[in-house]
C-alpha cells in the first residue's frame, strides 16, 4: 500500500467535511435543536453565575458526550436505513441501542447540571 503525503489541504477537506456533518445533524434531526437549545442555555447560565474551572469542564465533557451520541445515533440510523427501509427486529435493535446512548448520555448530563446549577439557584 502506498503512504500519501501530508497534506494541509486534505486536513482543511476533513474540517469542512465534519461541518457538514454537524450542518446535516441540524437539519435533519429534531432533537438535535433540543440539545442545542439547551446547549445555548447552560453556557451563559454557567458564565452567569461564575462556575469554576473544573465545573466547566465537567459540563463541556457532558456536552460534547450527548452531541457526539447524537451524532453516531444519526448516523447508526442513516446507515440502517440505507441497508433496509423493511421492518427487522434486529435494525430495530441497533437504532434502539444507538438511541440508548443518546438518552444515558441526556441524562448524565441533566445530573452534572442539577449539581451545578441547583444549590446556586436555590442558594
Amino acid at each position: 500500500m502506498e503512504r500519501r503525503r501530508f497534506s494541509w489541504k486534505e486536513r482543511g477537506n476533513s474540517f469542512s467535511y465534519a461541518w457538514q456533518g454537524i450542518k446535516g445533524l441540524l437539519l435533519t434531526e429534531h432533537n438535535s435543536w433540543i440539545h442545542l437549545g439547551l446547549t445555548l442555555l447552560v453556557i451563559p447560565l454557567a458564565i452567569y453565575y461564575r462556575i469554576t474551572r473544573l465545573e466547566w469542564m465537567f459540563l463541556i465533557i457532558v456536552m460534547a458526550m450527548v452531541w457526539a451520541a447524537e451524532l453516531f445515533n444519526t448516523a447508526l440510523e442513516k446507515s440502517m436505513d440505507f441497508i433496509s427501509k423493511e421492518n427487522h427486529p434486529q435494525i430495530k435493535l441497533v437504532k434502539d441501542l444507538a438511541a440508548a446512548a443518546v438518552l444515558i448520555s441526556a441524562l448524565a448530563a441533566l445530573a452534572v447540571g442539577a449539581i451545578i446549577f441547583i444549590p446556586r439557584i436555590l442558594g
